[in-house]
């Protein structure tokens, strides 16, 4: 992995690496193992909601609160998190790039490109984001 390279992981890449990392493909664990010791790995704050949403939806169970898995989770890798700032807001809403139904991937994929962050993802409908460097 290239010195300074920022890895940001969807939402679907966070719930993998925490409770099943056999769904990451191999790239993807190589990545966030690789990203770890440097703590260049990252999530945007919107992902914490949707975790806490699938929760709430009981599309996730868990062996503890809501808040303790969040915060577990983000520790265990050293992952920090990234506001959505008004740049990031602005591009997410750019028809040129997203057509994506998805507002929470809209601004997961803007984070990437606004950082210039590489994002993992298994999310194929971001694929065809020209500016947006994918890993799977």
């Amino acid at each position: 992995m290239e010195c300074g390279i920022m890895i940001l992981l969807d939402t679907c890449a966070l719930i993998f690496d925490a409770l099943t990392p056999e769904r990451l493909s191999r790239h993807a664990k190589k990545v966030i193992d690789d990203g770890e010791p440097a703590k260049m790995l990252f999530c945007c704050n919107i992902s914490l909601w949707e975790v806490a949403m699938y929760v709430q939806k009981k599309r996730l169970e868990l062996n503890t609160d809501t808040k303790n898995f969040l915060q577990l989770m983000l520790n265990a890798r050293h992952i920090q998190v990234l506001p959505i700032n008004v740049e990031i807001a602005s591009l997410s809403c750019d028809p040129n790039l997203f057509c994506h139904g998805d507002p929470a991937d809209c601004l997961i994929a803007a984070t990437a490109i606004h950082y210039h962050a590489k994002l993992i993802t298994s999310d194929l409908k971001l694929k065809n984001i020209p500016s947006l460097e994918i890993i799977w």
